[in-house]
C-alpha cells in the first residue's frame, strides 16, 4: 500500500524550492512557485501536518568539523529474532557515528554509513563496539575514497 501523497503542480514546486534552501520565505517562495504567500503558508502547513514535509535542519560539511573518514558497513546478524533485531536498531539509533542505517535483503542484514575522524577511530569503534554487541556476528567495511555525489534533495 502506496504512502504516496497527491501533488498538485505547486506543491512539486514549493517541494524542489524547499530542498534548494529550507530558509527562504513565504514571499519569496510564493514569487517563485507562482502562488500567494499566503497560499504559499496554508501549502506548507498541510505537506508538514501530512508527513509529506519533515524538520528544517542545515547541512554540515563532515571534513570541515574533523568527521572526513567515510565508511559503509554491512551487517550479518547471530540472531534475526524480534528481540535481536530490536536491540540493534535501538543501538544503532544510539550512536552518532552511524549516519545511516539500512535493512537489507540479501547476503548481509544491515548496512550502515559511519562517519568517524580516522582510520584508528572507525577500527575502535567496529572491533570494540559495533562487533562487540550480542546480535552482531560479522561485519565487512569498505572505505569512501571520494564522494562523487551526494544530494538530498527528492527527485519530484
Amino acid at each position: 500500500m502506496s504512502r504516496a501523497r497527491e501533488l498538485d503542480a505547486i506543491d512539486r514546486k514549493l517541494l524542489v524550492e524547499l530542498q534548494r534552501d529550507a530558509s527562504l520565505s513565504h514571499a519569496d517562495l510564493a514569487e517563485r512557485v507562482g502562488a500567494s504567500t499566503a497560499s504559499c503558508w496554508r501549502r506548507i502547513r498541510a505537506l508538514e501536518a501530512a508527513g509529506v514535509l519533515g524538520r528544517h535542519v542545515r547541512l554540515v560539511d563532515p571534513e570541515s568539523v574533523g568527521r572526513g573518514v567515510n565508511v559503509l558497513c554491512h551487517i550479518r546478524m547471530k540472531d534475526h529474532s524480534a528481540k535481536a533485531t530490536e536491540a540493534f536498531e535501538t543501538f544503532v539509533a544510539s550512536r552518532d557515528e552511524i549516519m545511516e542505517c539500512y535493512s537489507m535483503s540479501g547476503d548481509w542484514d544491515y548496512l550502515l554509513r559511519i562517519i568517524v575522524t580516522d582510520v584508528d577511530h572507525y577500527n575502535h569503534f567496529l572491533m570494540r563496539i559495533v562487533l562487540r554487541h550480542p546480535s552482531v556476528a560479522t561485519g565487512s567495511s569498505h572505505f569512501s575514497l571520494a564522494q562523487v555525489k551526494y544530494i538530498t534533495a527528492i527527485p519530484l
